[in-house]
Order: structure tokens, then C-alpha cells, then sequence
């Protein structure tokens, strides 16, 4: 797994049932298009730099998840990425994944009344931009990780060789893509560093984030 810290963004978080009250059929751990559209998950002003700089942080390949907490003025404040185990889609497996890697990366927002960060999650896999019951497990897991980790519900991307789509939104771009060279981000002067596995994003982005 890698971690990153950069500059974050704000959503909606919608009603999730508790983690004790769903259905033990995996088949209903999982969000349709038309339920995803209905959640009011909010609309990332620039997709397309969200995904960049995840995509240069992150140097994604298939199977890797990527899971961000944006500011509300769109900043990226942590990261995290890491491999989907080879295993039926389970929309529970996926949450606990991704609230296992919030944890490590940044505190809960579970005293605050109203959530004032977003989590926002990129999916790098096989295949094209449409819907997929794993893409539908992916948001069911990203909706309930939010409510237990007191964050936003944002946005649910895929990143294929054919290249981004937010999902719901209809929304999509060539570049960044599944094949593609990461693209630099502004880090000021200093050389973008190599990820880090098992541990936090280097000083480097720590002072990125902070400005």
C-alpha cells in the first residue's frame, strides 16, 4: 500500500444503514447508478485534477484503489492507495478496506456535527468506464466508510485505458488513464518523490499540503 499527503473537498454524506443492519447477501452491499445519482453526492469542481494528482502520487495499475480526503476548497489533505484482493465483490470487504486505510491516514470527523471533508475514491481496473457490480459494491463500501469516519460522501471515479469517468455523472476524460506516464504536479521546486509503502508520503508532500 502507499500513502500520500498533498493539498482537499467537501460532499454530501448520504444515510447509510449501520454496519450491523445489511443484508448478508453481497448482492445488496451494492449501489446502482440511479441510487448513487439520487444520494446527492456533490459535483467535484475539477475531476480531472483530482485524478491527476492521485495518478501521480499513487502511480496506479489495475486493481488499485485510491482513496483521497479533500478540503473543502478542493485540496488534496491525504491519500491512500492499495491492491483489491482477488475475491468476490463485497460492498462490506470494500468498506472496511477503505476505513481501514482513512484511519492511517488522517483523524475521524465523528465529534463534528456536519461533516466538512469529503472523501473521494479512484478506481484503476480492467475494462471500460460503464457501470459494473463491482463498481456498485466500490460506492456502497465508499458511502458507509464516510458516515463511519464522520467525512463526505464524494465522488466515485474509474480509471481505465480508456481513461477516467465519474461515475453518475457522466462526466469523463482521456488522460489521466490506466497506461499513461503520471503527469507532474506543482510541488514548487523541489523533485517529485518515489511513493512509499507501508508509512506516510514524504516530507516533501507534507510541506506541499501545508501551503
Amino acid at each position: 500500500m502507499t500513502f500520500g499527503f498533498a493539498p482537499s473537498s467537501a460532499a454530501s454524506m448520504s444515510a447509510s444503514a449501520g454496519p450491523f443492519a445489511a443484508s448478508a447477501n453481497p448482492l445488496h452491499r451494492m449501489l446502482e447508478p440511479a441510487e448513487w445519482a439520487a444520494a446527492g453526492i456533490p459535483l467535484l469542481r475539477n475531476p480531472r485534477e483530482v485524478v491527476s494528482e492521485l495518478h501521480g502520487l499513487h502511480r496506479p495499475r489495475p486493481s488499485m484503489a485510491m482513496v483521497a480526503v479533500l478540503d473543502p476548497e478542493e485540496r488534496l489533505l491525504a491519500s491512500a492507495s492499495f491492491i483489491r484482493r482477488p475475491a468476490p465483490a463485497d460492498g462490506w470487504t470494500f468498506r472496511n478496506s477503505l476505513l481501514d486505510h482513512l484511519r492511517r491516514v488522517i483523524p475521524h470527523d465523528l465529534r463534528r456535527r456536519t461533516p466538512v471533508r469529503t472523501a473521494v475514491l479512484v478506481y484503476c481496473r480492467e475494462g471500460n468506464g460503464r457501470w459494473t457490480e463491482e463498481d456498485g459494491a466500490w460506492m456502497w463500501g465508499l458511502r458507509d466508510a464516510c458516515t463511519l469516519h464522520g467525512l463526505r460522501c464524494g465522488a466515485y471515479i474509474t480509471l481505465t485505458r480508456d481513461g477516467w469517468q465519474v461515475l453518475g455523472e457522466g462526466r469523463s476524460g482521456r488522460r489521466p488513464n490506466a497506461d499513461s506516464p503520471p503527469e507532474a504536479f506543482d510541488l514548487g521546486t523541489a523533485p517529485s518523490p518515489s511513493p512509499r509503502t507501508e508509512g506516510v508520503a514524504s516530507e516533501i508532500l507534507r510541506r506541499a499540503a501545508a501551503r
